[in-house]
């Protein structure tokens, strides 16, 4: 899933690949698929996008947002996109597909979910892609410690740590994926209880929150997601479906997976102790 370093990492690609270029055909819904989520007629795309120069690409969050004139194309989450070169064919299936004026571009799958929305400047009815442009960043100066003790302060003492950093789009884009590393970082076990920390507990968990998610970025991303070209991230992630067999690296002890708040946590039960 694509959450904050991912997002960065694929805004910069498209934004190196295409900026200043004019897309000339979209496609969108070729290939049906069940929870692939459009907030227009999927036939409206075309109409909407083409002919239109790309002028920005950022990062919102978990959201990948391309500005094409007074348009917002925006996709997160389970949307994986992938880049076309000029000589590339079309693939057989896909979700939304863009070219440009030099036949260059990109195509969209869905996996389990994913949106890929629409929206003209000034306007929209997400509340996920409103919340990621109107909370800061943890990668920007507004995020500051007292700002992330604001957000502690308001979830209350009986919340756990995963669900203080995975629920209720309190940061943007932080999910169930890098909070993993995060928490191992900090040591702290993912149902340990807000109320049940010291304040010195919370100064290791922001920095843990803010120099974890710097390091994925500055790696292109983590091992277990891919970029615009279907390379993995350079960053290794520590705890993932990708190492659940290994042992702690640093005690050696047996790390556990289980279930819990929509998805599973890894964790050392030795270092993480509840």
């Amino acid at each position: 899933m694509i959450e904050i370093p991912e997002a960065i990492t694929l805004a910069k690609q498209i934004a190196a690949e295409f900026a200043g270029k004019r897309a000339i055909r979209v496609v969108a819904r070729q290939t049906p698929h069940g929870f692939a989520f459009y907030n227009h007629d999927p036939d409206a795309y075309p109409e909407m996008l083409e002919g239109k120069t790309l002028d920005a690409v950022n990062a919102l969050g978990g959201n990948v947002e391309l500005v094409l004139g007074d348009m917002h194309l925006v996709f997160g989450d389970g949307t994986t996109p992938r880049f076309l070169s000029p000589n590339d064919k079309d693939p057989e299936k896909h979700q939304l597909l863009v070219r440009f004026e030099d036949n260059s571009g990109f195509y969209c799958t869905v996996r389990m979910y994913g949106a890929m929305m629409i929206y003209p400047f000034g306007e929209s009815d997400s509340f996920y892609y409103q919340v990621a442009r109107d909370k800061p960043s943890p990668l920007s100066k507004q995020f500051t410690r007292e700002y992330f003790q604001a957000i502690v302060d308001e979830a209350g003492g009986k919340l756990s740590a995963k669900a203080l950093l995975a629920t209720e789009q309190r940061i943007p884009g932080l999910g169930n994926g890098v909070l993993q590393d995060i928490l191992f970082n900090a040591r702290m076990h993912p149902q340990k209880k807000l109320q049940d920390l010291k304040d010195t507990d919370f100064d290791t968990f922001f920095s843990c929150v803010t120099e974890g998610l710097a390091a994925m970025t500055a790696q292109g991303g983590r091992d277990v997601e891919r970029d615009l070209y279907g390379t993995s991230g350079g960053y290794k992630t520590i705890l993932s479906n990708k190492t659940k067999d290994e042992p702690c690296p640093c005690c050696g002890s047996s790390i556990v997976r289980k279930a819990y708040l929509g998805g599973n946590v890894y964790f050392c039960p030795v270092c993480q102790a509840l």
